[in-house]
């Protein structure tokens, strides 16, 4: 008999088979009881989540002999076709090779003619985003109106790459990633069938690298059993899934929280030495450390983490050794650091680098620390703390003075009477008499002592270029408010 891989053997039946799709599946079933069933539907999602399988059920449930029921009977000879893929009336086509506008006409005339042998004619095209821009608008008008008794499915894993046109004309399922724990319990289930032995960590390593699609966990599971035989040990399972040994990251976190900068360089050999890549290294370092935070915060972090009873005690056990706050400064330094590693140019380095300062971050004191010591110190000294100084306020902004043109206007009315200037006693005044003239001598008006004529100053204020820039000058400075000229610098 030919041997079948386990993604095949155990893929689901029913709908009840499915696992981790409860809103998919329930959507479907109603629409089949209920006798709502559109004519296309779009199934987007990574790989290895149901989409091919959701879609044969679908199949078989409209075409199964006591249908259209929502649980097909997978019995009659309907059903069994469409197991074996060799139904004339459900065509499952690959979107990447039949992408072009014929290969779309072809399937319009196709699509005229009703279903031969079963009740509905199934129409399945498998990444569906594959197909030309032109081809997509072929399809529309046999999508939106397509002859009776006839359903499209389609499935992609790149759902942006769909138009919206088309997007528009189906009714949209998204099948999301399937979670650890059922990974986990799907594949206890396959051992438990095949006889195998395996351990719970085991398991939880399958499922981890399988990152959510059962496909990918069936098929290492698959691939552990030709290596170990029955018997899968978790030292051959880490070396067949390239999974570093959880001892190392332990030593790497007990070196960080004892402050065994010296520890750091000879565990790095260690991973070198092994054949690891410190890249991948460093990403399992975050989730160890991750782990642990998780631990340390969380009560009861069973559901939460792959591990089994003696894994737990392990972890539960090295996050004792520092506080939440100190595992997440830790975990935060290293992914702040990780895109630096992926750019080093010597990786070995720049990881020693990282881990011998995590090794001194207990050395940080907090500020909170600080200002409590600073505190106690005032305290011990016998006075009080000295009350906080009250911030002085601001000086006033001073303005510039008013021009001239700014002031207001005085109002109407008399003038006030100037006051006389007080007159100085000739023996009090300091300055000698002025110089008696003769009767026909002209008086000269006296120039003042600090003022000086000169004619280059004169001439070069009676040019344009300075007389426009003294003008600003002092228009900004509020002094005139006029042109300038050199009676007013004399002035």
């Amino acid at each position: 008999m030919e041997y079948l891989v386990y993604a095949r053997k155990y893929r689901p039946k029913t709908f009840e088979d499915m696992i981790g799709q409860k809103a998919v599946v329930q959507t479907l079933q109603n629409a089949i009881k209920n006798n709502r069933v559109a004519q296309a539907y779009l199934f987007s999602g990574m790989r290895g989540v149901g989409k091919t399988t959701a879609a044969r059920i679908l199949a078989k449930a409209l075409n199964c002999v006591q249908g259209p029921t929502p649980t097909p009977c997978n019995v009659c000879e309907s059903c069994r076709e469409i197991d074996d893929d060799r139904s004339i009336d459900v065509l499952e086509i690959d979107g990447a090779s039949n992408r072009g506008i014929d290969d779309i006409r072809s399937l319009r005339e196709s699509v005229k003619y009703k279903a031969l042998r079963s009740r509905t004619k199934i129409i399945y095209i498998d990444e569906v985003h594959q197909i030309t821009k032109d081809g997509f608008n072929a399809l529309l008008k046999t999508l939106e109106e397509p002859p009776p008794n006839t359903v499209f499915i389609f499935a992609t894993t790149e759902f942006n790459k769909v138009p919206a046109t088309i997007v528009s004309r189906c009714q949209h399922f998204e099948f999301k990633r399937v979670s650890q724990r059922e990974i986990r319990n799907h594949l206890n289930g396959i051992a438990g069938k095949e006889g195998l032995t395996i351990s719970d960590y085991g398991l939880g390593l399958i499922a981890q690298a399988s990152d959510g699609s059962i496909r990918d966990a069936q098929s290492l599971l698959d691939q552990s059993v030709s290596f170990c035989g029955d018997a899968i040990g978790d030292p051959e399972l880490q070396e067949i899934l390239g999974v570093i040994n959880r001892a190392l990251f332990f030593e790497f976190s007990t070196a960080v929280a004892e402050e065994k900068a010296d520890a750091v360089f000879a565990l790095t050999d260690r991973v070198i030495e092994t054949g690891h890549d410190l890249r991948h290294f460093y990403k399992e370092l975050i989730r160890h450390f991750r782990d642990l935070l998780l631990v340390r915060t969380v009560e009861d972090p069973k559901n939460l983490l792959p591990f089994g009873a003696e894994d737990m005690t392990g972890l539960k056990t090295e996050a004792a050794k520092a506080s939440a706050e100190e595992w997440l400064r830790w975990l935060q330094a290293l992914q702040n650091a990780e895109a630096g590693l992926k750019f080093a140019a010597h990786p070995q380095i720049f990881l020693e680098t990282v881990l011998v300062r995590l090794c001194h971050f207990k050395k940080i004191v907090s500020i909170r620390d600080i200002l409590k010591d600073v505190e106690e110190m005032k305290k011990s000294e016998g006075g009080a703390p000295e009350p906080r100084r009250p911030i002085p306020p601001p000086p006033p902004v001073m303005r510039p003075p008013d021009r001239p043109s700014d002031r207001p206007a005085p109002a109407a009315g008399p003038k006030p009477a100037l006051k006389a200037a007080p007159t100085i006693p000739a023996a009090e005044s300091k300055s000698p008499a002025p110089k008696a003239l003769a009767p026909d001598e002209p008086a000269v008006p006296a120039e003042p002592a600090t003022f000086r004529r000169d004619p280059l100053r004169e001439m070069a204020l009676k040019d344009p270029s300075v007389m426009l820039f003294v003008n600003k000058l002092k228009g900004r400075m509020g002094v005139v408010d006029g042109p300038v000229s050199v009676k007013d610098e004399e002035e």
